[in-house]
């Protein structure tokens, strides 16, 4: 009996740590600038290529590395954001919810 509940065990931590891996490799999913909830608040993977016209308010030194909603590392070249959950932005990025970190 203590053979089958050991090897019982190393199948579930065998499965889990699968799953575990799974989940960590789809948070990585980098955020698609045609994704819907994307394009809706006029993100760009890179802050030099917003459109002015369409986003006056917008300044060369907003990144998503310097806004509250960032959650990554400064040094970071990406980073999660809730804002698209289980994906990351890029560190130079921009969008329209970008308020300053304090």
């Amino acid at each position: 009996m203590n053979n089958t509940n050991r090897r019982v065990f190393i199948l579930q931590a065998a499965v889990g740590s699968s799953a575990l891996l799974a989940t960590t490799a789809m948070a990585q999913a980098k955020v698609d600038e045609k994704d819907p909830q994307a394009a809706a608040l006029g993100y760009a993977a890179d802050t030099t290529k917003v459109d002015a016209k369409k986003f006056p308010k917008h300044a060369a030194a907003q990144k998503c590395s310097n806004c509250q909603l960032y959650t990554g590392k400064a040094a970071d070249a990406t980073g999660p954001c809730p804002l698209f959950a289980g994906k990351v932005v890029t560190a130079n990025g921009w969008c329209s919810a970008y308020v300053k970190k304090a």
